[in-house]
């Protein structure tokens, strides 16, 4: 089932105590939680949970917190996740040090709860706005990319397209260079696929918007792949609130942003015993949410943060530009994508449209 995008935050201390109060409120705020008793755990979580956060003691033993923190940051994994840090030292040296090794904030024992809660949302807002800083960055790079690819592949594709079906048409049926040619035929077709994909992510800022109901348009995104026979050997389960606002996007360019995603999910259950796709809708906040979720292979935790990259995939078919065509369709509806995967049991995408025009 769809699971509800939540903060997670790693809780590390000696302290029973400690731990149990703060896995306690922190769950009551509506966040997430894991818990660490020492420094190599600690280290084991993180690898494991990818957590948004980690509040790290300084005092433990075996292994304190600076030392977790420097290992944190010395691995490309975990370097970019914030960290936390708590002390009963009150001394400036004690807090240059944790900064030293890497800690985004510090807050010395006894401390109270509310600025601790503060600093947690803080940080995560941070963390969120960078991410989003990031997407805006790629996203140029994306636009300067397509151009230069698009211009540089289509001339020489089209020709060696052409003359090797040309060579192929000539050469007669027995021939045994027939089957090489036609190799060189069928990559060229996927090639020019690929570079038609580029056009249409560069003119796909070109846009008509009007409202509409996105239940509708999961409808028909739907009913193109059962037309095709794409999902016959698929559990489809679709949960879609009734009543949604309408909202104002290019129809054509979110459907084509949810198919990519359903075709991403299809691909990533070939050869999986259990077949199951989740659709739901439903109004969050002041945005509508959309998930997909699947019963796939997963997407291993050092690759998903790339998943929307040009040419990246997280399947093992072969890189290509869905899931980049989603991301942007979806950025320029002023929305967002994100996703959670588990390597084994599926990944489920979610998709938030503002309800408001901003």
């Amino acid at each position: 089932m769809p699971v509800q995008k939540k903060s997670k935050i790693l809780i590390v201390d000696d302290e029973p105590d400690t731990v149990e109060l703060l896995k306690k409120r922190l769950r009551f705020e509506g966040y997430d939680t894991l818990e660490a008793y020492d420094g190599a755990e600690c280290l084991k979580q993180t690898a494991a949970g990818n957590p948004d956060l980690v509040i790290l003691d300084v005092m433990m033993p075996d292994m304190d917190g600076y030392e977790v923190c420097r290992r944190l940051k010395s691995n490309r994994s975990t370097a970019h996740i914030p960290v936390l840090m708590l002390t009963a030292k009150r001394e400036l040296e004690s807090k240059i040090k944790g900064l030293d090794v890497g800690a985004h904030d510090y807050l010395a024992k006894p401390f109270d709860y509310k600025e601790l809660s503060a600093r947690i949302k803080s940080l995560l807002s941070m963390e969120t706005a960078k991410e989003k800083l990031v997407q805006e960055e790629k996203s140029e790079a994306l636009d300067h990319m397509m151009d230069e690819l698009a211009h540089e592949l289509r001339n020489p594709i089209t020709s060696i397209g052409g003359f090797a079906r040309r060579v192929h048409e000539n050469l007669a049926e027995g021939d045994p260079n027939r089957k090489y040619l036609q190799i060189i035929i069928s990559e060229v077709a996927r090639l020019e696929k690929m570079v038609k994909n580029l056009i249409e992510l560069k003119t796909s800022g070109i846009s008509y918007r009007e409202p509409a109901n996105v239940n509708d348009l999961i409808g028909e995104v739907l009913e193109q792949f059962q037309q095709r026979h794409a999902l016959q050997d698929i559990e489809i389960k679709v949960d879609l609130m009734g009543n949604l606002p309408l909202l104002p996007v290019d129809q054509d360019h979110i459907k084509l942003a949810l198919a990519n995603i359903l075709q991403n999910s299809i691909e990533a259950m070939q050869g999986v015993t259990e077949k199951t796709l989740v659709i739901t809708s439903k109004i969050e906040a002041d945005h509508v949410e959309i998930q997909i979720s699947d019963t796939g292979k997963g997407i291993p935790r050092d690759r998903i943060k790339n998943i929307f990259d040009p040419f990246s995939t997280s399947k093992t078919s072969g890189p290509g530009l869905g899931l980049t065509f989603a991301l942007k369709m979806i950025q320029e509806h002023r929305g967002s994508i994100s996703v959670e995967s588990e390597p084994g049991k599926g990944s489920c995408f979610t998709i938030d449209l503002p309800i408001k025009r901003t």
